[in-house]
């Protein structure tokens, strides 16, 4: 496999891991759409088995296809290797399944996507792993929040779909000083924006569905840990034995789309600014939330772990949900659509549809009223956007 650690980032996104020589002079990954490879003796197959040989044995346990995508989005997020699951909760469901046991503790951000508050409610009715939401505003809450039970500290920044940010060192200064394991969702940002493992943290984890895939296609995740040992683990064990595998089209395609991941980050980020600048002057909108905002309290929190704003924008409308739904029921270049990071410009109502199965109470200690909406800010002339968003504003 291809390899240099001095490459910029926006070269390793096109050539990490993949060496073109040793596919018969392929420029694009090759898809090795298989289920099981031959051995060449019975005895290969047992030293394959019994781990005394690297070698393909099945696809589920490895893929070429699929190895260069882990090399390529370890390398993005300056880890030691990484893992491709079938979905962003995959991902998740394998890193919290490792990292915990029954009766133990978990820490969270105060806003979470919403399966992921899910899977943490099975786990504490099944297993009674406890959670605890809280907003991380400082080092000392952190610290207050950590009970003797406590493994590790989830975190997602920026927050889906408020956009709240949490200091990725205060959560590792306080996960040091009790022996914790710190596991964020990057989703948001991608490795373009942030790299959350050079703060400390331990692992990062994406739904490679949105920004890193860019093109609505394909459902994945993607996990990385800084270290190397740790990944093999859940690799050997969570992952093979839950069968959260992703299927080699879907890596190619993955490839395909992470190759162009910084030139559209930039695009999404700078038409974020201008939707940013447009929505903060309408009069039927209240609040606009934008980590790049700089009037923001957590501006310089943004300045420190984000190279840029990314391309997704949440505002309140004056009102609640039904005029949240009318305004959406009027759009017509805009998408009305959940999931983020596509080329279209997609909104959604997080009450109603992403964080619907939180409680109530819940969703609004997050920030998740039902006045919110979430923008999640495609590549399409702004110009376009904004004349589709100012006849819907207009309709409430």
């Amino acid at each position: 496999m291809q390899k240099n650690n001095n490459w910029h980032k926006e070269t390793a996104m096109i050539h990490e891991g993949y060496n073109s020589k040793e596919h018969q002079g392929s420029l694009a990954v090759p898809l090795y759409q298989t289920a099981t490879y031959v051995f060449d003796s019975a005895e290969q197959g047992e030293r394959r088995f019994a781990g005394e040989e690297s070698g393909n044995i099945y696809s589920r346990l490895g893929n070429p296809t699929v190895g260069v995508l882990e090399e390529r989005i370890a390398r993005m997020e300056e880890g030691s290797a990484g893992l491709a699951f079938t979905s962003g909760m995959a991902a998740v469901s394998a890193v919290l399944v490792h990292v915990t046991k029954a009766n133990d503790h978990v820490l969270c951000s105060r806003g979470i996507y919403g399966c992921t508050f899910g899977l943490l409610k099975i786990m504490q009715e099944k297993y009674s792993i406890t959670h605890d939401l809280i907003s991380m505003a400082t080092e000392e809450e952190i610290e207050k929040a950590v009970k003797p039970e406590t493994v590790c500290i989830y975190v997602e920044t920026p927050i889906n779909p408020t956009m709240e940010l949490v200091d990725l060192q205060a959560v590792v200064n306080v996960a040091k000083r009790h022996g914790l394991k710190v596991i964020v969702d990057n989703t948001f940002c991608s490795p373009y924006i942030q790299t959350p493992l050079t703060f400390g943290v331990d692992f990062v984890l994406h739904s490679a569905t949105k920004y890193l895939n860019g093109h609505g296609d394909v459902i994945a995740g993607l996990l990385v840990g800084k270290d190397q040992e740790e990944i093999a683990t859940i690799r050997s064990t969570v992952q093979k034995d839950y069968g959260g595998v992703i299927s080699p089209f879907d890596a190619w395609l993955l490839l395909r789309g992470i190759k162009t991941l910084p030139v559209r980050m930039d695009r999404h980020s700078a038409n974020a600014k201008i939707l940013f600048d447009y929505l903060k002057k309408q009069p039927k909108v209240e609040e606009v939330f934008y980590p790049f905002d700089d009037r923001h309290s957590q501006y310089e929190i943004a300045k420190k772990q984000m190279k840029m704003g990314g391309g997704l924008i949440s505002f309140t409308i004056k009102g609640g949900k039904k005029e949240a739904q009318q305004l959406l029921n009027k759009l017509e270049l805009v998408k009305l659509a959940v999931s983020l990071g596509d080329a279209e410009t997609l909104m959604q109502h997080p009450a109603t549809m992403t964080h619907s199965g939180i409680p109530k109470a819940e969703r609004e200690k997050m920030g998740v009223t039902d006045s919110l909406l979430r923008l999640s800010v495609g590549l399409e002339h702004m110009d376009d956007v904004i004349a589709d968003l100012e006849q819907a504003l207009h309709s409430i």
